[in-house]
């Protein structure tokens, strides 16, 4: 018995996500959260009978999960090895012939280049630059493959981050993610995961609207000061400086 993909395997699942509609609410879902169809449907500016359809492919087809609560039926990306998938895919794909029409939608852009969540970890311009900042720190080494160094651990103890769990945790603890912005390497895995969500309990980072991710004033210090480096790093771009959002 072959435990491979066959060919029909993998087109199947590359069906999966050919359809625009489906594609939008893989994208939407990368912000960790679960959405209701309903809201999925304004997203995309669909009928709710039409994402019904669509959502119900993409539960069949491993690619979600639904959590029903009464009459609500919510619906998640599956695993975080769907959403690696779906941001290298992002990161591959040619970006947008055409540039944002409305300041609205170049300032969405823009916050989304900066810094926005992939799935549970940070993603983005500032993702990136914490990726880079925890190699030059020595809290993470890439001799024999990405680590986190005993250095490192002292360095989690001193933000809080037990290390403990996140070697119990049934995922890789570091791992490059591409990202599909700056097209270079942000931190995934079980740290990457841990960072996002102890950056989000100190308040040092916020939620915007999406996926997008705000450094607040005093993340910006917190960081600094954490990482070693000259705030003025961590400042966000103009939007005119970042290129069309996609996601």
């Amino acid at each position: 018995m072959t435990t491979r993909a066959d060919g029909r395997g993998l087109a199947g699942l590359a069906a999966l996500l050919a359809d625009p509609t489906r594609a939008e609410f893989c994208l939407a879902l990368l912000d960790g959260r679960a959405w209701t169809a309903g809201e999925l449907a304004r997203r995309a500016g669909v009928a709710a009978s039409t994402a019904s359809d669509h959502l119900t492919r993409l539960v069949r087809g491993g690619l979600l999960a639904e959590e029903r609560q009464g009459r609500h039926r919510y619906v998640r990306l599956a695993d975080p090895s769907v959403a690696q998938l779906l941001e290298d895919l992002t990161a591959r794909a040619p970006a947008p012939a055409t540039s944002p029409r409305t300041l609205r939608a170049a300032s969405a852009g823009a916050a989304l280049a900066y810094a926005r969540t992939c799935y549970d970890h940070l993603a983005g311009r500032l993702g990136v630059l914490l990726r880079d900042a925890l190699l030059a720190r020595g809290v993470l080494d890439r001799a024999g493959g990405l680590a986190l160094t005993p250095a490192g651990m002292s360095w989690l103890a001193e933000v809080g981050v037990p290390v403990e769990p996140l070697r119990a945790a049934r995922r890789p603890l570091v791992r490059d993610c591409l990202d599909w912005t700056e097209r270079r390497p942000h931190l995934a895995g079980a740290l990457g995961a841990a960072l996002c969500g102890r950056f989000l309990d100190l308040g040092w980072t916020a939620r915007g609207s999406g996926r997008a991710v705000r450094l607040t004033p005093a993340g910006r210090d917190g960081l600094a000061a954490a990482l070693a480096l000259d705030p003025a790093l961590l400042a966000p771009p103009a939007s005119r400086d970042t290129g069309p959002a996609r996601a």
